[in-house]
């Protein structure tokens, strides 16, 4: 085994702090796992709403992974002639992810909010981030090829499915038909 992957999805963020005296505020995001660090893209949404719907990966040897024990987000917001004031962040620990997903070989954790920090250690706003750890990349993408060549299959069912549909539709319009016939023959 090579190492693993954590794949983090960066969903949305509500009710966090308005840092800009004019304009719409525009945030992004500084993701920190060990020695990576990834910046997310401008948010778009309004005041006290951010969305960005991105996703980034850490990957890392077995030997890196013993080391890591929390990811680190911080919010920034992204002032006019500045890159950025502080907005709030989060740090959440992984041992409980890692440790699953290193057991099972995969685990998924659909996004979920988490309270977003601010600079005097309150509360103000959520951040929704969602995970999927892949413990052997080798065999995740082995087995994602696999995945990726049954969904090419021609699907002959789905076919198969119409014909007989239409098959019933012209055949009960042709009864009726008759019947109607039958009935204007007798009248």
């Amino acid at each position: 085994m090579g190492g693993g992957i954590l794949e983090v999805l960066l969903v949305n963020a509500e009710g966090i702090t308005h840092t800009n005296l004019v304009g719409t505020p525009s945030y992004y995001v500084i993701i920190e796992c060990g020695t990576q660090v990834h910046r997310s893209k401008a948010s778009s949404g309004e005041d006290d709403n951010a969305w960005w719907n991105e996703k980034f990966s850490f990957e890392f040897p077995w030997s890196g992974w013993k080391n890591l024990t929390h990811l680190k987000l911080t919010i920034m917001d992204k002032e006019f002639l500045t890159d950025g004031g502080f907005v709030g962040g989060t740090i959440i620990h992984l041992g409980g992810i890692i440790t699953e997903g290193t057991d099972s070989g995969f685990l998924e954790v659909k996004p979920a909010p988490y309270n977003v920090v601010l600079e005097d250690d309150t509360y103000k706003g959520l951040i929704r981030i969602g995970f999927k750890f892949i413990a052997n990349k080798e065999a995740h993408a082995i087995e994602r090829r696999g995945h990726i060549a049954e969904e090419n299959e021609p699907r002959k069912w789905t076919c198969n499915a119409f014909v007989k549909l239409w098959r019933i539709s012209w055949g009960k319009f042709l009864c009726f038909r008759k019947q109607r016939g039958l009935k204007n023959k007798l009248r």
